[in-house]
């Protein structure tokens, strides 16, 4: 579940700080005009205990060849080198 904070427009302004805080705790952050909602600002990070090494994209690379090779078959040959 993600918290939501409220601020209005004065709270943008003199309490930032708090605001800033809000979102490191990946709460969202209601923007209130005259007590109407006007908008929302959302961490684009949620941060997660997912470690690197279990991401699906990690090591996909089948080929199990070097970086340099994989590079400079992506790169292919350099202008000086036709």
């Amino acid at each position: 579940m993600v918290d939501i904070m409220q601020a209005s427009i004065i709270d943008l302004r003199y309490k930032m700080k708090d605001v800033l805080k809000a979102l490191e705790r990946n709460e969202d952050v209601t923007i209130l005009y005259h007590g109407a909602i006007k908008g929302v600002i959302t961490n684009p990070v949620r941060h997660t205990d997912i470690k690197v090494i279990n991401h699906p994209f990690f090591d996909m690379d089948e080929t199990k060849e070097s970086i340099d090779a994989s590079m400079e078959n992506l790169r292919g040959g350099r202008f000086r080198d036709l």
